[in-house]
């Protein structure tokens, strides 16, 4: 298999463009507590008043995003399931009596809504029990077994290698267990990834994106064969770019309020993600309650509805033949346009690594370009000042390869 070409499950989740990632457990109900810094947070804290994830799940529906990811343990141990393998669970808490399970409720949400299912777990352990790499190992496993074998098909594993740093996994052991429990899941950044991250934790791609990646860890046996061996190869690994509805904080804090992103600024994180080809994953820490605070939710509504507004009704046009090279996109009618979304056919690997964009209409004497640009992949926003045209030309100016255009819109958006 040719990695540098996506997968059929990589081109699907770039369709999905959007997700939510729902940072809940223990921590949520120990106001002031951080990463790494030795404070216990006892089972009884945990107790949420209200918890329904239908209420999470439906509010990123309606908002447009496509895929959810749940944190089931963070870096302090906390499983949002009833653990077996762990005395620091979900199970030990006076919610539901003991009785309750965070995954499985929202699993049942995100089907119910059509929404992808995403998970998140950190293989590290703040204050863990000391094991041998080998019974770590077994641990890992073993609590990853139990989130990929007891709640039906899972779409995505979301991987924090955050602490992980001084413990060596045995990669091959790890990768071949899930991908024999679940052989269609993506698995994000670690090892032999469907994903990986952008760099950042702004949700900023910039324009000089694209998806292929040198030096990513592999099994280089597909088949997971026991003669397979680690490698670093080259590999198609569309980005994603995460980020915190709220400043500095994945859980939730009831002093942050005052930080959550303006509309405007939610609507620039999207140009420069899902607008240079990568997908947009926003963060919103669930209250005490077990609810979205409702600013945040209203704000992704807010949201979801102005991306609608502007890009739901593209300005009716055609392409037609062009030289080889160049793709012209007629309108229907001489008008102002200021924006332009390409999306490149990508199911054999991104070609396009240089183009440029003319505009033509019947009161210039000559095209003139408005933007130059490096890949397309499978989205680009190209935005720029009111311009009146009759016809869009997509000159490219360097490729890898035969390319072509899947899709090509214009707009006016005020």
């Amino acid at each position: 298999m040719d990695r540098s070409i996506p997968s059929e499950e990589q081109l699907a989740f770039l369709e999905w463009e959007m997700g939510a990632f729902f940072h809940f457990g223990i921590r949520t109900f120990y106001e002031g507590h951080s990463d790494w810094d030795g404070r216990t947070m006892p089972t009884e804290g945990f107790a949420p008043t209200s918890l329904d994830c239908e209420n999470w799940i439906e509010t990123i529906s309606r908002a447009g995003l496509k895929y959810a990811i749940l944190v089931t343990k963070h870096h302090d141990g906390f499983a949002n399931w009833p653990s077996k393998h762990s005395d620091y669970h979900v199970g030990l808490t006076p919610w539901k009596d003991g009785k309750g399970d965070v995954v499985e409720e929202f699993v049942t949400a995100c089907r119910k809504f059509g929404v992808k299912v995403g998970l998140y777990y950190s293989p590290a352990e703040e204050g863990s029990k000391e094991r041998s790499p080998r019974e770590h190992d077994d641990y890992f496993i073993a609590q990853i077994s139990e989130l990929l074998e007891n709640y039906g098909k899972i779409d995505y594993l979301w991987f924090d290698g955050n602490g992980s740093d001084n413990h060596s996994f045995d990669k091959l052991r790890i990768v071949r267990a899930i991908r024999e429990m679940q052989p269609d899941i993506l698995l994000f950044e670690m090892w032999d990834p469907d994903t990986a991250w952008v760099g950042n934790e702004a949700g900023i791609a910039g324009i000089y994106n694209n998806s292929t990646v040198d030096g990513v860890f592999v099994d280089s046996s597909d088949s997971g064969a026991s003669n397979g061996a680690e490698e670093k190869q080259q590999r198609f690994l569309p980005k994603e770019c995460d980020f915190m509805m709220r400043d500095r904080k994945w859980f939730y804090s009831e002093y942050d309020v005052h930080t959550v992103k303006s509309l405007s600024e939610l609507v620039g994180i999207y140009y420069h993600s899902v607008g240079c080809g990568s997908n947009f994953l926003i963060n919103i820490g669930p209250d005490r309650r077990g609810l979205l605070p409702e600013v945040d939710a209203q704000r992704l509504l807010e949201f979801g509805e102005e991306i609608r507004r502007r890009f739901a009704n593209p300005l009716p046009s055609r392409q037609k033949e062009s030289s080889e090279g160049s793709i012209t996109i007629v309108l229907d009618n001489q008008q102002l346009i200021n924006h332009v979304v390409l999306s490149e056919d990508i199911k054999n690997g991104e070609m396009i690594e240089g183009y440029e964009l003319y505009i033509r209409s019947n009161i210039l004497h000559n095209p003139i370009c408005v933007f130059r640009g490096t890949t397309v992949s499978h989205k680009r926003i190209i935005t720029f000042p009111h311009i009146c045209a009759s016809e869009v030309e997509v000159k490219v100016t360097k490729s890898s390869g035969k390319f072509m255009l899947k899709k090509a819109d214009i707009f006016l958006i005020d």
